[in-house]
């Protein structure tokens, strides 16, 4: 299935335009705000909280780059973590609805779900529920095969992608089991999922599944996450857009 073209126009900002010593913390308003101001495409996380709201972090945990202790983000409520103090900003975290008003449909947006993978898809049923009132462009993608599955029976209307590698033993993902695993491997699940675009990582290209995907489906391809002018001329050889940081695209 192919998506909307506004998917691969321009470059797009993981986690936001962000830079630490600048002040400007990954998803973070600041973050956005840049992006916006360089006319990115924005990138960014939804976590889930204990009263069911969809917060914009990347980890599932505090620590990284908050005050406090390792607390799970989804035995926290909303109010809580809006409290929550970020290291070397004085911005505090937001929800996807706030992420929304923020950019009000100037530049796309490349919402990622991130899961537990244990078949909870309350973090989708509440992100199809803010995002029934925005107009502006947007697309909804996860890791995780039966999340975006869900995003395709709770709003098809919406592009949604895949987010893949080439395979998945390194030590990130050695808390899933193996079928778990398995399952992602060469964007098998595809038939079921129908995803409209793929985002590859960029290091892996060239790869079969998505040169298939491309090539002979017509999905866009994105490439994460690009960091230097080699990774950028690299993916520019197999993918249609590239997913960035730590530079200007």
């Amino acid at each position: 299935m192919r998506g909307p073209d506004w998917l691969a126009a321009r470059p797009v900002a993981h986690r936001g335009l962000h830079d630490r010593a600048r002040g400007i913390v990954e998803n973070m308003p600041g973050a956005f705000a840049a992006a916006i101001a360089g006319n990115y495409g924005i990138e960014l996380d939804l976590q889930l909280t204990a009263d069911g709201e969809a917060m914009v972090h990347h980890d599932d945990r505090l620590g990284r780059l908050t005050e406090g202790e390792a607390t799970p983000l989804r035995e926290m409520t909303v109010a809580q973590l809006r409290q929550v103090t970020f290291k070397d900003t004085i911005e505090r975290m937001i929800s996807l609805g706030d992420v929304l008003t923020l950019v009000g449909g100037r530049v796309p947006l490349y919402i990622e779900v991130k899961s537990h993978f244990d078949g909870d898809r309350k973090l989708v049923a509440r992100l199809a529920e803010v995002l029934a009132g925005y107009s502006g462009p947007a697309a909804v993608m996860s890791f995780d095969p039966d999340q975006v599955l869900a995003l395709r029976e709770k709003i098809p209307a919406r592009p949604r992608g895949i987010i893949a590698q080439r395979n998945y033993d390194d030590s990130y993902w050695s808390w899933l089991t193996q079928r778990q695993r398995d399952d992602m491997l060469h964007l098998r699940h595809a038939f079921r999922t129908r995803p409209h675009f793929i985002n590859y990582q960029g290091a892996q290209l060239p790869a079969p599944a998505p040169w298939i995907a491309r090539n002979l489906f017509g999905c866009p391809l994105l490439a994460w996450t690009i960091r230097t002018a080699a990774q950028r001329a690299h993916a520019a050889r197999y993918a249609d857009q590239i997913v960035f940081e730590g530079f200007r695209a």
